[in-house]
């Protein structure tokens, strides 16, 4: 694996900082997207299509292999909402807090056994001769009543689970997070995947 090198599709600071972090130890070298690279509609109804979206359209851009990805939260009692429309689930203008507020509303009349959830991240490759490929990643927990913790982003403070002691993702350290989080499997398996 030596020398790869990947454009990051995401401009999330947060998402970007968690996948330097994880591959940091490996020799995958992330470069920023550049600036001036518009946005990409995330047109898709599941997570591998639009990561495979943003993959190739910045491969596209930039003429380097490029890597992205999606990740939706999926409470079971919601149908599986928020899924795939976890970044937008209260509004196209949406900011975390709006999202936190609406799931836990949501969830007003829904006891503890029944607020089970998982985080799954689909992460995508496009190479500029057209070829892909994706891997996954989930974390399985539940949705606390009231946000906890400081750290993480999104809905990081209301998602417990068991692997970190029932705390919220926003009560542990990034390095714990890392050690455990949704995206940090789908990169763990990024890493198998290049090393066939």
């Amino acid at each position: 694996m030596m020398g790869l090198e990947f454009v990051l599709a995401t401009a999330n600071a947060h998402k970007a900082n968690e996948m330097r972090a994880v591959l940091a130890d490996v020799a995958i070298g992330v470069l920023s997207r550049p600036e001036g690279v518009p946005d990409v509609a995330e047109t898709s109804d599941t997570l591998e299509g639009n990561a495979l979206l943003k993959a190739h359209a910045i491969c596209a851009a930039t003429g380097r292999p490029a890597i992205a990805d999606d990740t939706g939260l999926f409470v079971d009692s919601l149908g599986g909402e928020p899924g795939v429309h976890s970044a937008r689930y209260a509004g196209p203008a949406a900011v975390d807090a709006d999202n936190v507020r609406k799931l836990l509303s949501a969830l007003s009349e829904v006891d503890g056994a029944r607020r089970a959830a998982h985080f799954r991240t689909v992460i995508a490759v496009a190479y500029p001769d057209g070829t892909a490929l994706t891997v996954e990643g989930v974390l399985n927990g539940w949705i606390v009543d009231a946000p906890r913790g400081e750290r993480g982003f999104g809905y990081d403070p209301v998602f417990a689970s068991a692997e970190i002691g029932g705390r919220t993702l926003a009560e542990v350290s990034p390095d714990e997070k890392n050690s455990v989080s949704h995206r940090a499997r789908a990169l763990a398996a990024l890493v198998e995947r290049l090393r066939r």
